[in-house]
């Protein structure tokens, strides 16, 4: 199945610093493209990868699950820690729970994390019934579109599988547990006003991780998907700030691009 125009995965050749960028549940490298861009553009290697079952139909999701979508980045996290001196996570949403399981995993080849309106926990009435629901009904309305911004959208399935949205569950819950074992420099960005994702969720990260090099950001103009919101530049600016300060060798610029 062709990736959508738009979805492709996304990677720059730059400095000995790199940044592995992880998207959401039921979106594509899309979500994040400007922020890697503009990590490129200040000379960081970059990559921003497409999750299996992301990035074509909802159907190829249906049968993927979390180790799926873990393996890819635990894969091009070692490909960055082999290429680069200092290396970083990124990521939004399910990408934020993607990034905080490779910093507990991977300890200190991970030099820091940066997670915006990270998901700790699927919620919902429904959310308990998944087991047995996701056998009688396929999918349920997507989570797509939580965008302040006029005229802005978000690409990525308008459905969301039954068995992928009950794997995501048991995988939050399995994160939470990791939680403690997170050491690293952390920069947590959450809108108040997430639709998807409730600053409960950065709260619970906030109270369980050991780091003791955090600071939190509120992104007040923006809804979920805050990387293509009014506060992107706010959430780019921070996140290359917080780069430079713990490895400030970042000083090539070029490189080559590779990606939709």
């Amino acid at each position: 199945m062709p990736v959508l125009p738009g979805a492709e995965p996304y990677r720059h050749e730059g400095g000995e610093v790199g940044v592995l960028l992880c998207h959401g549940f039921t979106g594509s490298p899309q979500s994040l493209r400007p922020w890697a861009e503009y990590l490129a553009a200040r000379g960081l290697t970059v990559s921003l990868p497409l999750l299996p079952g992301h990035g074509t139909r909802w159907q190829d999701m249906q049968i993927t699950g979390w180790q799926d979508w873990y393996a890819e980045v635990d894969r091009e996290l070692r490909e960055l820690i082999a290429r680069c001196e200092h290396v970083f996570v990124f990521g939004l949403s399910m990408g934020g729970a993607l990034t905080l399981r490779l910093a507990a995993k991977h300890g200190d080849a991970v030099r820091g994390i940066v997670v915006v309106n990270p998901a700790n926990k699927v919620h919902g009435a429904a959310a308990p019934a998944l087991p047995v629901v996701r056998h009688l009904v396929r999918t349920t309305r997507g989570l797509t579109d939580d965008i302040a911004k006029e005229g802005v959208t978000e690409l990525g399935y308008d459905r969301v599988p039954l068995h992928a949205a009950h794997s995501l569950r048991k995988f939050l819950r399995l994160v939470d547990g990791e939680l403690p074992q997170v050491t690293q420099p952390l920069l947590l960005m959450h809108s108040p006003q997430d639709h998807v994702v409730p600053p409960a969720d950065s709260a619970r990260v906030l109270s369980r991780v050991s780091s003791t090099d955090v600071r939190e950001v509120l992104l007040e103009q923006s809804y979920h998907v805050a990387t293509l919101d009014h506060d992107a530049e706010r959430i780019f600016e921070e996140s290359h700030a917080f780069v430079d300060r713990l490895a400030p060798t970042v000083t090539t610029r070029g490189g080559s691009t590779t990606g939709g």
